[in-house]
């Protein structure tokens, strides 16, 4: 099987990044961006989807996380779009449910080629320590528009906000992770019916 990797970097007046990742990882993380919450998302994201996961961002976290939040996001897409190539042989369908103590969530995610992003939170903080909540919005916002994928995400149930939003990160890493597998009854074949995605 052709290697499924990419590296893309982003470069703004607002933040420099750099993601590279394998998609048929070991699960590996490496994280420098200035944003400890957001970088323990990202660890769940590339331990759950088997994704090897190497992120950078140099940002103006002075102001505050929004655009390093923003651009990570779109980053990651645009690197997942470049790996996964084609689209030929690949599942496109994945979705998970994944519970953290009170709370669960559930991810589907469509490698459609079509973005689309609906987000049901029911955040109980607007903080979880100095991250602001609402930035979640904005990264899978960033993520859907550049890897082009359709992408639900709801919390079923949860009070504690940390429990909320990493039990949609892990269940986030596991849709991806079956979306993007080798469908061997595939051999190659692109998995929609109008024959491109």
């Amino acid at each position: 099987m052709q290697e499924r990797t990419a590296t893309v970097a982003r470069d703004t007046l607002e933040t420099q990044i750099s993601v590279s990742l394998n998609l048929d990882g070991k699960g590996q993380g490496k994280f420098n961006t200035g944003v400890p919450f957001l970088e323990h998302m990202m660890d769940q994201i590339a331990r759950h989807g088997m994704i090897d996961l190497d992120i950078t961002c140099k940002g103006d976290t002075h102001i505050d996380d929004h655009h390093s939040v923003e651009d990570i996001g779109i980053t990651i897409g645009q690197a997942i779009a470049k790996a996964v190539g084609d689209k030929k042989g690949i599942r496109r369908y994945g979705h998970a449910y994944v519970p953290l103590d009170e709370a669960l969530s559930r991810v589907v995610i469509d490698f459609s080629g079509r973005p689309g992003l609906i987000m049901e939170v029911p955040f109980t903080q607007k903080r979880i320590g100095n991250f602001d909540t609402e930035l979640f919005w904005e990264f899978f916002q960033g993520f859907v528009n550049h890897a082009q994928v359709t992408l639900h995400i709801d919390t079923l149930r949860g009070f504690n906000a940390h429990h909320q939003i990493e039990t949609v990160f892990k269940a986030f890493g596991r849709a991806l992770r079956m979306a993007l597998e080798p469908d061997p009854r595939m051999a190659g074949q692109m998995p929609s019916t109008k024959g491109s995605l």
